[in-house]
């Protein structure tokens, strides 16, 4: 059987990019220095975690030491792990790393050192890294670990990707690379200021087999109303087709930064081992958010992790981090 193995399994560790001065980051480099080390810091009270970075030593000494902490050099254009890193599927007993081709999000930004990082740090890792000519990111991807892919129309058949391709062969594409049969694709919902042509990990998640996580906005005067009513009401029929169970999240109130719009979202939090880490940004739905995360999940610790710097780059924390399944050790 092969499969793309869900988040909410058990984990190895976790890969984050730190930022550094050439990337995007620069403008407010130790601002957001600082929510990636608290980031990292909560990921290795729980399990291993794998910093790239462009100077090891100067990073590493942000931190204390912890058995729970790696570290690798190599220079990236950016610091958006979810998308340029390796996906783990399983493929009968063995375990694959699966590296797609990165473009930026469709050629907006440049991405060719973040497209060939997982190439280069390979040596990390104690499974092959194999290379899939698509164009795929792992934002745009939730798997429930058994038969189904859920993804967004706008982004995976979006033609600043995959121009070649119909919907059908897309879809057989990833089936082919996953092994699941069933992919679900909304064609509707979106959040103000993503660049990524509405990833699903901004508006919909698995939490187990058979639960979604989804944002729901009920202010009618919210810009965001009608696409999210409308994801809502697709996200019903493949509740009542797949017999899944949905649950709502708060629609964030509306952050700005120099003018803009960004996109704040609860769906952008983290699995790992015994906890999950939820992205807040200083409003009064974190608490709400919260409470529903801790409702869903009663015996995992919720860390709520301040990540209004993060939205200033049009990302958060599921965004900044790429989880690797149980049975990937780091080399």
């Amino acid at each position: 059987m092969k499969r793309l193995i869900a988040e909410f399994e058990e984990q190895s560790f976790t890969q984050i990019i730190f930022p550094h001065a050439k990337s995007d980051w620069a403008l407010y480099l130790e601002e957001a220095q600082e929510t990636f080390v608290n980031i990292i810091n909560a990921i290795i009270k729980y399990q291993k975690c794998l910093v790239v970075c462009d100077d090891v030593e100067s990073v590493k000494s942000r931190f204390e030491k912890n058995e729970n902490l790696y570290f690798v050099e190599y220079e990236t254009n950016d610091t958006w792990a979810r998308d340029c890193s390796v996906l783990c599927v399983e493929d009968g007993e063995e375990i694959k790393l699966l590296d797609f081709t990165f473009t930026g999000w469709g050629g907006k930004f440049e991405a060719s050192k973040d497209n060939t990082m997982s190439g280069a740090i390979k040596d990390c890792y104690d499974k092959e890294v194999v290379k899939v000519d698509l164009i795929l990111e792992g934002g745009a991807v939730e798997s429930n670990g058994i038969d189904t892919i859920l993804t967004t129309a706008e982004c995976m058949l979006n033609k600043n990707r995959n121009a070649a391709l119909s919907k059908e062969e897309m879809t057989q594409k990833l089936q082919d690379e996953f092994g699941m049969s069933k992919i679900l694709y909304l064609n509707h919902g979106y959040l103000a200021g993503d660049d990524t042509d509405s990833h699903v990990d901004t508006l919909a998640r698995f939490v187990d087999e058979k639960s979604i996580m989804y944002v729901k906005c009920e202010d009618t005067n919210d810009e965001h109303y009608k696409e999210l009513k409308l994801m809502e009401d697709e996200l019903k029929t493949f509740r009542n087709e797949h017999d899944f169970k949905l649950i709502a999240l708060p629609m964030s109130d509306a952050c700005y930064f120099d003018e803009e719009r960004l996109p704040a979202t609860y769906a952008n939090f983290l699995f790992v081992n015994g906890a999950v880490l939820v992205p807040t940004y200083g409003v009064k739905q974190d608490a709400e958010a919260l409470k529903i995360f801790r409702e869903t999940f009663p015996t995992k610790d919720i860390i709520g992790v301040d990540c209004f710097s993060l939205i200033k780059q049009h990302g958060s924390l599921h965004c900044v981090t790429m989880n690797f399944a149980s049975g990937v050790l780091l080399a």
